[in-house]
């Protein structure tokens, strides 16, 4: 008899000190994504998405890299799963980067 593969994820060691806080962030990307964007530019209403989700990705950068309060399972875990974004960190751990990147996003918004 063939063996029953189940889609359940096995979620690694110090997934439940970090799972509210990506629960909460994730309601609030789902209101931002359901929010009506009358009288908006485009831009205009994608700014709390894209804000979520840097704040999400900041989030996971921080316990890994700053504080060092989660494994680099757990980190890796939550980047293949997409609950922080890649491409981002990867900018953001590049000398200067952050800086750059605020920098970059400062001026964004002003324009």
């Amino acid at each position: 008899m063939p063996k029953i593969k189940t889609s359940r994820v096995k979620y690694p060691e110090g997934w439940e000190l970090i799972e509210p806080t990506l629960r909460d962030l994730e309601a609030k990307m789902r209101e931002a994504e359901n929010d009506t964007h009358d009288g908006k530019r485009k831009c205009e209403a994608l700014w709390p998405i894209f804000r979520i989700s840097h704040q999400k990705s900041r989030y996971i950068y921080d316990l890994y890299y700053r504080r060092k309060e989660i494994k680099r399972e757990l980190y890796e875990f939550c980047l293949d799963q997409g609950y922080a974004d890649k491409n981002l960190i990867a900018k953001w751990k590049k000398v200067g980067g952050l800086d750059h990147f605020r920098h970059a996003l400062f001026w964004a918004c002003i324009k």
